[in-house]
């Protein structure tokens, strides 16, 4: 197996960031990470985070964005956890490729309180938008340095709490989930991304630079099981 040097991100672009893609491929790999973040226990970080602040006051109407949102898994796993709670939730997923827009709507067509929308995060439209609470999971490591320092910044301003769930960049993690994809997934675009986003990800030491950069001081962050870092401010 080629080795790779992980002492820096990798600005080699993923399969997935093809916005245009409508493939039959880019739907067996959104089944396939929502499966893959299910059993590595990566959703559980995010979902965890947002429970605790909703918590904080259950008779308030919460309205969450869920940036890069793919098929909506995770709003739809709190949206299922709100109604339980009798919590009043508006939910919106945020994604700049339309057909994984389309997909998420189908998948989440039984809650009217998820609402989906094919924007670009650096567009005026979604600056203009205020929320609650943000969250990325799996997201930001699609993004250069030179554009999270902005980014972190724009949802400051847009938002009262921000969670972040974003994967470290460590050999166990890149070289564990090479030989998983490869085993067990069926989908090429799965295998290639799985091990690239670990590349493309970080370590304590860039989210400290960058975080320094943005100019935010005030944070936690924490390592997670499966190799994920939990960012909150």
């Amino acid at each position: 197996m080629k080795k790779v040097d992980l002492s820096y991100r990798s600005e080699e672009e993923e399969i997935m960031d093809d916005l245009s893609d409508d493939s039959p491929a880019l739907y067996r790999a959104l089944k396939e990470l929502d499966i893959i973040n299910h059993w590595l226990g990566g959703n559980a970080i995010t979902l965890n985070a947002t429970r605790k602040i909703l918590k904080s006051n259950p008779t308030k109407e919460w309205k969450i964005a869920d940036l890069g949102c793919g098929s909506g898994e995770m709003l739809l796993k709190i949206a299922k956890w709100c109604r339980k709670k009798n919590i009043k939730i508006q939910l919106h997923g945020f994604d700049a490729n339309p057909n994984v827009i389309a997909y998420a709507e189908k998948h989440c067509k039984l809650y009217p309180e998820i609402n989906f929308h094919a924007d670009n995060i650096f567009s005026e439209g979604f600056k203009n938008r205020s929320f609650d609470i943000i969250t990325c999971t799996l997201f930001l490591h699609h993004f250069p340095k030179d554009d999270l320092i902005p980014l972190l910044r724009q949802f400051r301003e847009q938002s009262n709490k921000i969670i972040i769930n974003d994967l470290h960049r460590h050999p166990f993690a890149y070289y564990s989930i090479k030989w998983i994809t490869r085993f067990f997934s069926k989908s090429t675009m799965v295998q290639n991304d799985a091990c690239l986003s670990v590349w493309r990800s970080f370590t304590k030491k860039d989210w400290k630079e960058i975080l320094k950069l943005a100019e935010i001081q005030n944070y936690e962050l924490e390592w997670r099981w499966a190799f994920r870092w939990k960012l909150i401010y």
